[in-house]
């Protein structure tokens, strides 16, 4: 059983939207194009769902700007901007994804107390979201990600998924994920891969 997983491709993270990924849009044709024939049994999506209270708005603490570092529940905390908040338009999936064709979305980030970069858990580690047991009632064993922002919630979801699905095998597809700071995406394309993801593009499962 092979999933696609689709992480975060919300208007919020792409241009014109609150919190944008540099050229996240462009990647749109790319992840319909692997929804389309990339051969996936299973197509997934995680939802940035946020409370319009959650603790990562740097609009929730007095002083603090976005993108700067504070505090949230005693831990580090990115500041950023408010973005993806429940029932709104930032929130939505971006109107050019294929939506038709994912049979699973998975909400997170719905605690204000806990940031939730990751698709499988807080980050925090403390609640889980359930898609680790949904792939597992599927019987996954092949897992694909991409999405928004690879050196944020893809990153996460790759670790999350080799350490909390052992038995299914984990690819990252770099074209089809844009990151925040070119920097941080080799950063986290380095220690994904350190750890065992395996680092694709769309091209290797198109081709095949």
């Amino acid at each position: 059983m092979k999933a696609l997983l689709l992480i975060d491709i919300q208007n919020g993270f792409c241009p014109g939207g609150n919190l944008p990924v540099p050229e996240g849009d462009k990647i749109i044709p790319i992840v319909n194009r692997l929804i389309e024939d990339g051969g996936y049994d299973l197509i997934v999506a995680s939802q940035d769902w946020h409370p319009e209270n959650h603790g990562s708005f740097a609009s929730r603490h007095p002083g603090k700007k976005p993108f700067e570092m504070g505090e949230l529940s005693g831990q580090p905390q990115m500041m950023w901007p408010d973005h993806c908040v429940q029932e709104t338009a930032d929130a939505e999936f971006h109107p050019d994804l294929n939506t038709d064709a994912i049979d699973f979305i998975q909400q997170k980030g719905e605690n204000p107390a806990i940031d939730s970069y990751s698709a499988f858990r807080d980050n925090d580690q403390a609640a889980v979201t359930g898609l680790a047991n949904y792939l597992r009632a599927q019987q996954v064993t092949e897992l694909d990600l991409c999405g928004l922002a690879t050196d944020y919630c893809v990153k996460f979801s790759a670790l999350d998924a080799l350490e909390m699905l052992p038995d299914v095998k984990v690819r990252f597809i770099k074209d089809a994920s844009r990151g925040i700071d070119p920097k941080g995406v080799k950063q986290a394309i380095a220690e994904m891969e350190a750890k065992g993801v395996g680092i694709i593009s769309s091209r290797d499962i198109l081709r095949a």
